[in-house]
């Protein structure tokens, strides 16, 4: 019996993937600024459960190594994400007072 499920958790992430990709393309320029809002979320979302498997103690050290790379790459995902929504709102802004 595999106790971790890599194979399973590995399909799921690439079927995960590909999905995302395929629904990002087919949206409006429009709704743009909606999406990146909700794809800011859940990378907030991916820094609180990174923090948590970070922050429990395993017997294999890898784990905490992958939970600080993912704490790292959400955080950077979201921080930008954020500064590009901010961008393209300021260019719907009227200009002047």
């Amino acid at each position: 019996m595999q106790p971790s499920g890599l194979i399973e958790n590995l399909f799921v992430f690439v079927l995960a993937s590909f999905l995302g990709l395929e629904l990002i393309k087919g949206v409006s320029r429009l709704l743009h600024t909606p999406l990146m809002s909700l794809t800011n979320a859940i990378a907030s979302i991916a820094i609180v459960g990174s923090l948590l498997v970070t922050g429990r103690p395993h017997e294999n050290q890898l784990i905490t190594v992958l939970g600080a790379v993912a704490i790292a790459c959400s955080t950077i995902n979201a921080v930008g994400g954020f500064l590009i929504t901010e961008r393209i709102l300021k260019m719907f802004k009227k200009r002047g007072g």
